[in-house]
């Protein structure tokens, strides 16, 4: 453990701040964890995750309850429109010879696993607060919080999201999330009897994906492009979808999935992306997560490279004397990686929209198939 630090506050309980939470912990550096979200659960349907982020939970401690609640399988199917079914992908095991390389959860049950583990930890966890004030000083951190009370801590890990003040405060001149041009549905089906992997269905201006989340239930997802940003009542939503299955596929089991999907389920988001530039802290605090590499979900690795993130941070304290010299390592150390997904999933989602050199696509996917296979 760092000499200079023994107590720290994580501001946002996601999935960076609860993985950082964890191995910090692990080190017995006191962790308190600030969510403002009272009920500390995530929205959403689906999350896919791939064998990188697997390998990362297994170090979190958590994977086999996730392979207990969630779904695991090897290889996606690439199919055209009518459901012809184009080639096979192969998903490497990253994770162990004993575990599949693709994945898929539902976002909340994922979200549950990991605040159990961060409970048991003993982290101390504060729900329903956030920060008025953060004074940083030579030798820690005074964070007073909304409720008026105040504490100091040897450093501050700000895992508040793609849309942080707290970066805005810190970092002014940094860049803000960029609209991608794409925006994404995502709605719960009754998992198919055939369904044991990812199955993708590509058309020329929509890309169609299923993934079993658990063994009752699968996740639909469908990328459609967009020049302007859009807002779609949340009444209207399932009715748009089924539009977009019907009049867009063909294959006749697109057409079942579409009466199939739960309405109440469906949700519609615009895809937006950003990457700062370093440093990513000044002083005593520390940025992490999608504060400062928010990526579309063309690799399904947002969440990941957010949990690996949380994990170097928490090695690389615990591997050097001061927290300023842990957290130039852990940004050079996780910059290549994260840069690296942000900027090719931006690039897959460029390609779809201009209809544009699928060949390019295809090595941009199994280029970063290997990237992400390395170490982190």
């Amino acid at each position: 453990m760092s000499k200079s630090v023994s107590k720290v506050l994580i501001i946002g309980g996601g999935f960076s701040g609860m993985s950082a939470a964890i191995q910090l912990r692990k080190q017995n550096i006191e962790t308190h964890l600030l969510e403002v979200d009272p009920n500390w659960g995530p929205d959403g349907t689906g999350i896919s995750l791939g064998g990188a982020t697997l390998r990362a939970l297994r170090t979190l401690g958590i994977l086999e309850q996730f392979l207990q609640q969630g779904s695991a399988q090897d290889g996606v199917e690439i199919t055209a429109p009518n459901g012809h079914l184009i080639e096979t992908i192969p998903t490497p095991r990253i994770a162990g010879p004993d575990v599949p390389g693709n994945s898929a959860i539902m976002r909340p049950v994922l979200a549950r696993i990991m605040a159990d583990k961060v409970v048991a930890s003993g982290t101390q966890v504060r729900l329903g607060q956030t920060y008025e004030f953060i004074e940083p000083d030579t030798d820690g951190v005074t964070v007073t919080l909304t409720d008026g009370s105040s504490d100091r801590y040897d450093l501050v890990i700000v895992a508040d999201g793609v849309y942080s003040k707290t970066r805005e405060w810190l970092f002014p001149y940094a860049p803000k999330p960029q609209y991608s041009g794409q925006g994404v549905w995502r709605a719960v089906v009754p998992r198919p009897v055939e369904g044991n992997t990812l199955k993708m269905w590509v058309g020329p201006h929509l890309k169609l994906g299923l993934n079993p989340v658990s063994g009752d239930q699968a996740y639909l997802f469908l990328t459609e492009n967009s020049e302007q940003r859009q807002h779609i009542p949340e009444n209207e939503q399932a009715v748009r979808l089924k539009e977009l299955l019907v009049n867009n596929f063909t294959a006749p089991k697109v057409h079942e999935l579409a009466e199939q999907m739960i309405e109440d389920s469906v949700v519609y988001r615009p895809l937006d992306g950003l990457l700062m530039p370093r440093p990513w802290y000044r002083g005593r605090v520390v940025l992490i997560g999608d504060t400062v590499h928010a990526t579309t979900p063309h690799l399904a690795s947002g969440a990941g490279i957010g949990i690996e993130g949380g994990i170097i941070l928490a090695e690389e304290l615990e591997r050097h004397e001061t927290a300023e010299e842990a957290f130039e390592a852990y940004q050079n150390r996780h910059w290549a990686r994260a840069s690296m997904v942000v900027n090719n999933s931006g690039r897959l989602g460029q390609i779809e929209i201009e209809g544009g050199d699928k060949v390019e696509h295809a090595n941009i996917m199994r280029e970063s198939t290997i990237a992400l296979a390395q170490p982190i």
